[in-house]
């Protein structure tokens, strides 16, 4: 699914609900569904500077095809985990260069409902996420 794709797809479930209560809990579900990290890989090479929560990366693949896996001691934060692995994973780099993180953010709203603490985080977690796919890249 392009990324285009996924981003009106989420946009459509948010919609769903009325309120940004409702949201947050969809945000919770989403975390909830991810696969979890070993104890292994809640280390600190995996994990995010920036964030207030503690959130760990997991970057797979090649610069053709990167693969994310994450997690969060923090339900909320997880949740944007999940909806940032579902964005870059199965991209390649050149692709992830190409997403535009803040657009997306936007659209689903979150930089009104979240704290500037979350939102800094999320942004981290961006960078970390291109930060792993040029290193990638440049290693082809």
């Amino acid at each position: 699914m392009s990324p285009e794709n996924l981003i009106e797809n989420l946009i459509e479930d948010f919609a769903l609900f009325d309120d940004w209560e409702d949201r947050y809990k969809f945000i919770i579900e989403l975390g909830a569904k991810l696969e979890p990290l070993s104890e292994d890989e809640h280390n600190e090479i995996n994990k995010v500077p920036g964030c207030v929560s503690q959130v760990w990366l997991v970057s797979e693949g090649s610069a053709h095809q990167l693969q994310f896996r994450g997690d969060s001691d923090a339900h909320i934060v997880k949740g944007l985990v999940a909806i940032l692995l579902s964005i870059f994973s199965g991209k390649s780099a050149q692709e992830i260069r190409e997403i535009n993180a803040q657009d997306i953010f936007e659209k689903l709203g979150l930089q009104d409902h979240l704290t500037p603490q979350r939102s800094n985080g999320f942004y981290a977690m961006v960078s970390r996420i291109r930060a792993d796919a040029e290193a990638l890249d440049a290693g082809k």
